[in-house]
């Protein structure tokens, strides 16, 4: 049955969708730029897709294709690829796998599409290497550590505790192995796939080491979970990282977007391929800016823990999947209040933040 687009957001509004309602259908690709396509995933969550993207190449003397971004370890994913590769590759083989950041979504499938074709995967040595430690616990006490993350930041409902333990949504059941060796992308990295230069621009805060690519002479941006068109970005504190401040990373990051083109062309790994990137990022600028002006009057003379924060900033219902990231988000936000110096954190049993009493004037 054919779905019906979503309706478009003011926001959206403001963003020019040059394909139209176009998707391609799966299995196949849709060309977005000369050599560049797009192929587009299902996923199991509420975000229910992932955009991937192949790019003619031309690599150690042979012509054939650069896959950008793999899709969970999935059957149905597998069976997609199978289908490109046997219908869509003019004959020519897959000679790269670029991987923008270590989220299962985009780095499950690179071990099994890395080892049909016998290629490297590139990615960021910091993606790569944080990868092998979710896959590889060093120590029992990991999963235990994640638990306890929750509850010291408030939460108790059964769902989200449950969620947590699923095996479905552990990162090593959506990504099983990697690839046993990788070349590294970073910061300013030129590449030559095929006839054109795409550089290398590295974004913090979503992931440890997020590497998006833009083309200078086709003017396109391949912007990864970045810049995302309809919905923002998911900023997170992890367990790993306790005492992280990555909406800043995340802000920071983004002013390296700012210096393209107005009029790029965004190659998004949710939503639809769109220009506007300026607009694009005032609406995230903004959306933060909102968000961290509504924590701040709710922490005003009451100490406010992260699960309460998700009640300020999340007004929809959450299942126990998104009420993990949607804490993620609450801290991440409540954190750069703390770091700036506008937030008191208390710990105690269950950690909470408010409000740094100004100090009268005599």
């Amino acid at each position: 049955m054919k779905q019906n687009p979503p309706t478009m957001n003011a926001d959206e509004k403001e963003l020019d969708y040059s394909l139209g309602e176009h998707l391609p259908s799966p299995g196949t690709l849709t060309e977005v730029a000369p050599g560049v396509f797009w192929l587009r995933m299902f996923l199991p969550f509420a975000l229910d897709h992932i955009n991937l993207w192949l790019l003619r190449d031309r690599y150690d003397g042979r012509d054939g294709w650069a896959i950008v971004d793999c899709c969970l370890d999935q059957p149905s994913a597998r069976e997609q690829w199978q289908q490109i590769f046997d219908h869509s590759l003019e004959g020519l083989p897959v000679l790269r796998v670029f991987v923008t950041h270590l989220h299962p979504d985009h780095l499950g499938l690179a071990h099994w599409l890395c080892d049909y074709w016998k290629v490297p995967l590139w990615i960021s040595a910091t993606d790569y290497h944080t990868a092998h430690s979710l896959i590889h616990p060093s120590h029992p006490q990991y999963r235990e550590q994640g638990l306890n993350f929750l509850k010291v930041h408030g939460i108790t409902d059964p769902k989200v505790w449950s969620a947590a333990t699923q095996r479905n949504f552990q990162f090593s059941h959506m990504v099983p192995a990697l690839p046993p060796h990788y070349v590294r992308f970073y910061d300013g990295l030129t590449l030559t796939i095929g006839r054109n230069h795409w550089r290398c621009i590295s974004g913090f805060g979503h992931a440890p080491e997020h590497i998006a690519l833009y083309c200078d002479s086709m003017n396109v941006l391949i912007s990864g979970d970045m810049v995302l068109p309809r919905i923002s970005t998911n900023i997170s504190v992890y367990h790993s990282e306790p005492l992280a401040n990555p909406l800043q990373l995340f802000l920071d990051s983004l002013k390296k977007f700012g210096n393209l083109p107005a009029d790029c062309l965004c190659l998004p790994s949710h939503g639809k391929p769109f220009t506007g990137l300026h607009a694009r990022i005032q609406q995230l600028n903004k959306h933060h800016a909102e968000r961290l002006q509504e924590l701040r009057e709710a922490c005003a003379g009451h100490a406010m823990s992260a699960c309460e924060a998700m009640g300020v900033l999340f007004k929809r219902e959450l299942d126990g999947h998104q009420s993990i990231f949607a804490l993620g988000e609450s801290l991440a936000h409540l954190h750069l209040l703390w770091w700036a110096g506008e937030l008191q954190r208390v710990t105690g049993e269950v950690i909470r933040f408010k409000s740094i009493e100004a100090v009268p004037v005599h």
